[in-house]
C-alpha cells in the first residue's frame, strides 16, 4: 500500500458557526417535538438528526425546555410570516381569486400552512397541552397574544371578525390533527363514524 505523500495530511473539517447549528437544532427541535411533544422527545434524537452530541446541544441550549421554548417561537414565525405575506400579496393585488379582503386572504394562506407542514401544526397543538408547564404556558399565552394582534394590525377588520377568526383557526387544527376537512354535524364523516358508533353499541 502507497505511504501518502509529504504534507497530504487530512484537511480539518470545517467548523461549523455555533449560530448556523442552533438554528439547525431549532429545526430539528420543531420536526422531533411535532412528533413526541416535549416529554416524550429525547434530545439525542435531535441531536442525532443535526449531527452533534447531545452535550453539544446543551453547550447552547441550558435544557430541553429551553429548546422546547425555541421550537415554539419558530412555529409561531411560521404563522405570522404566512400572515404578513398573505396581507401584503392581498395588498399589491396578488392575492388568491375571489378573495374579498386581507383578513380572508390570511386564512387562505393558513389553510395552506396546515396543509404542507404538518410539523408547524403539530407543534401548535403540543405547545398548548404543555401549558401545566409555566415557562411554556407564558410563552404560548404572550406569543398568541402578538398573533391576535399581528392579524389584527394587518387587516384592519372588528374584533368580532377577529375572534371568529382565530376560532375558525382552532377548529381548522383540530380539524387537521384529525385528517378530516372540517368539523362540522353535518360532515359526512361525522354521519358515518356516530353511525358505526350506533351500530357497535346496538
Amino acid at each position: 500500500m502507497p505511504e501518502p505523500e509529504a504534507g497530504a495530511a487530512r484537511r480539518p473539517r470545517k467548523r461549523v458557526p455555533a449560530e448556523q447549528r442552533r438554528s439547525a437544532l431549532i429545526a430539528a427541535a420543531v420536526h422531533e417535538f411535532a412528533r413526541g411533544g416535549m416529554h416524550g422527545t429525547p434530545v439525542e434524537r435531535i441531536a442525532r438528526r443535526v449531527g452533534v452530541t447531545q452535550p453539544y446541544v446543551f453547550a447552547l441550549f441550558a435544557s430541553k425546555q429551553d429548546l422546547f421554548l425555541a421550537a415554539v417561537e419558530e412555529g409561531f414565525d411560521r404563522v405570522g410570516r404566512a400572515f404578513e405575506a398573505a396581507a401584503a400579496e392581498y395588498t399589491a393585488g396578488q392575492g388568491p381569486q375571489g378573495c374579498e379582503d386581507t383578513l380572508m386572504a390570511m386564512g387562505l394562506a393558513y389553510r395552506r400552512l396546515l396543509a404542507t407542514d404538518r410539523d408547524c401544526l403539530m407543534l401548535q397543538l403540543h405547545s398548548y397541552a404543555a401549558c401545566s408547564e409555566p415557562r411554556v404556558r407564558e410563552l404560548v399565552r404572550r406569543r398568541y397574544a402578538q398573533l391576535v394582534t399581528l392579524a389584527a394590525e394587518l387587516s384592519g377588520a372588528e374584533r368580532e371578525r377577529i375572534d371568529q377568526f382565530f376560532a375558525r383557526g382552532m377548529a381548522l387544527n383540530v380539524a387537521a390533527a384529525m385528517g378530516v376537512q372540517e368539523l362540522s354535524v353535518s360532515a359526512e364523516w361525522v354521519s358515518e363514524q356516530g353511525a358505526e358508533a350506533r351500530a357497535d353499541a346496538g
